[in-house]
């Protein structure tokens, strides 16, 4: 259990949901397909993936899935999610569900990507057709309104409490003190005035699937958001230097932006640190080297380098 108020769920249950639900899937094979922070994922059949959300506020995510994700797929070179069935509440699970149509592909890491600069140029690509596609009408209000397609300063004041709490855990294993500073450098700057457009919101590795070495398709639209694009690319952190490079290269994104988008990778991964320290240690672990990745690209290309050698995820 991750969170306080989340609802457990298992295989049985989703065998009880698709029974009750979707006779006509009833009597395919149930498996565990994975687990995310908000969603606990499992393949029904050859050919079918249901996620069971976490929490009520993941529940509302999955409606929001549902209703653009059709809209947004013509506009993408990448395959995304595509919802086939709505599940409602039912078999003692009190929220909401959905049944997609299963995606192949591998996590993104060393053992499926084989060119990290070819990976970085095509997430780069696909960011900018989504950046780029229309916004048929929606605007940055409700659901669409995520934290992340906004500014720093409306998460200052929190921010400067997981710094306190990561000192706490970590102690001197990190220079918290030089991210802070950077951190600091991306509040300085003005507010992102740009026109909005559509955001994924969480481009972490595990939401990138892999085929043939590369790129083959984007999970996990649950934080989808309209808004300014600097957070978006806060995960290219979490990727190889070669990588981030790369999609930095094929962008072309202002320094400004760029560093906005430094100061948001460290704001969630100082976030993530304390929050599932002890729930999720290996999310804790990501974060930790998404900030070590930070540090070391601010060192120079030799630090860079060397951090490169390391096994992927960077010292994780």
């Amino acid at each position: 259990m991750l969170h306080e108020d989340e609802v457990p769920g298992d295989e049985a249950l989703v065998r009880a949901l698709v029974a009750e639900q979707c006779p006509q899937w009833g009597g395919l094979p149930v498996v565990a397909a994975g687990a995310g922070t908000d969603n606990t994922m499992y393949r029904v059949g050859g050919g079918l993936l249901v996620r069971l959300p976490r929490t009520a506020d993941a529940a509302r995510a999955a409606r929001k899935e549902r209703e653009w994700l059709p809209r947004l797929a013509p506009s993408l070179s990448w395959p995304v999610p595509e919802p086939l069935y709505a599940g409602v509440p039912g078999a003692g699970f009190p929220l909401v569900w959905s049944v997609y149509r299963w995606l192949e592909g591998a996590e993104a890491g060393p053992d499926s990507v084989r060119d990290w600069a070819g990976f970085g140029a095509d997430l780069a690509q696909f960011v900018r057709e989504l950046h780029g596609a229309d916004l048929r009408g929606a605007r940055r209000t409700g659901e669409l309104s995520w934290y992340r397609g906004g500014g720093l300063r409306a998460v200052e004041e929190s921010i400067a409490g997981r710094f306190g709490e990561c000192r706490a855990l970590l102690g001197g294993e990190l220079d918290l003190d030089a991210l802070e500073g950077l951190w600091r450098d991306g509040l300085a700057l003005p507010e992102p005035s740009g026109p909005h457009g559509w955001l994924h919101g969480d481009l972490k590795p595990s939401n990138l699937l892999v085929r043939d070495g590369r790129l083959s398709a984007v999970i996990d639209f649950g934080c989808l958001s309209v808004g300014h694009p600097d957070a978006e690319h806060a995960p290219v952190w979490d990727l190889p230097p070669e990588a981030r490079r790369a999609y930095r290269e094929a962008l072309a994104p202002d320094e400004a932006t760029w560093t906005r988008a430094r100061a948001w990778a460290i704001a969630v991964a100082v976030s993530g640190i304390p929050y599932y320290w002890r729930t999720l240690p290996a999310f804790a672990a990501e974060c930790l080297a998404r900030l070590r990745a930070v540090l070391d690209e601010v060192a120079g290309p030799e630090a860079d380098a060397a951090a490169a050698a390391w096994p992927w995820p960077p010292r994780a």
